[in-house]
């Protein structure tokens, strides 16, 4: 990925890339993305992009398996996300999910990850230490918590699924406070071009609705700029 496109995709939100890729693809239907609401830590940080490392995580019930097997499976699970592709965005599937209790996303976590350089966590679990959370490492996930549970790592690198989006390790993930998406392989060497050409075709539109005196006259004639930019 150029660093225009990378800079560019963190200037932007969810909904923009959402309708870039549509207009990259020429078309509607674009529907790699999550459903229901999500809550972020910051509201207010920038969007967090990168390549998917995933992870699935249970807490409800305590591990069967040998301590041994547990701490190497932890151990396991940092070097993912502190090594491959980067950018990076960890994404980690709650097996308890709806019934999600552990905090997997609180102070310590967090802040090792942004340690290891990732920009972020998309999660359909739970986080906890609002306010104490590192800036620059937003976390967007299903629910808010108190308490950890009996969380433990059960895979590492396979698919997730975070509200109602699949996504694979190494996706190209796109996320803020609106929920998160993955950018399609095919687009990425036009999502740029894409990406300018939307903002500058909402100005038709955006522009005249700003202005004093704006009514339905000006309108139509907005808007039939606006069509006649996107044929």
């Amino acid at each position: 990925m150029k660093q225009s496109l990378l800079d560019l995709l963190k200037s932007v939100d969810t909904p923009t890339v959402c309708n870039a890729i549509e207009v990259a693809q020429g078309k509607r239907g674009f529907n790699a993305f999550t459903r229901g609401t999500m809550l972020c830590s910051n509201p207010d940080a920038g969007a967090m992009v990168g390549y998917a490392r995933t992870a699935k995580i249970a807490a409800v019930n305590p591990p069967e398996e040998p301590p041994e097997v547990i701490r190497k499976r932890r151990m396991d699970y940092y070097r993912h996300m502190a090594t491959g592709t980067g950018p990076a965005v960890t994404v980690v599937e709650d097996l308890d999910y709806p019934h999600c209790i552990g905090a997997y996303w609180g102070e310590i976590n967090t802040t090792v990850h942004k340690g290891f350089g990732v920009s972020g966590a998309v999660t359909n679990g739970v986080m906890r230490d609002l306010g104490d959370l590192p800036d620059g490492f937003p976390v967007v996930a299903g629910s808010v918590g108190p308490s950890h549970g009996f969380v433990h790592v059960k895979e590492i690198g396979t698919s997730v699924n975070i509200f109602g989006l699949t996504i694979q390790n190494g996706d190209l993930v796109h996320a803020d406070r609106h929920g998160a998406l993955v950018i399609p392989p095919e687009v990425v060497d036009v999502l740029e071009q894409a990406i300018n050409k939307l903002l500058e075709t909402e100005k038709l539109i955006l522009a005249p609705a700003r202005e004093p005196g704006f009514d339905f006259q000006a309108f139509e004639a907005a808007w039939a700029a606006f069509e006649a930019s996107r044929t």
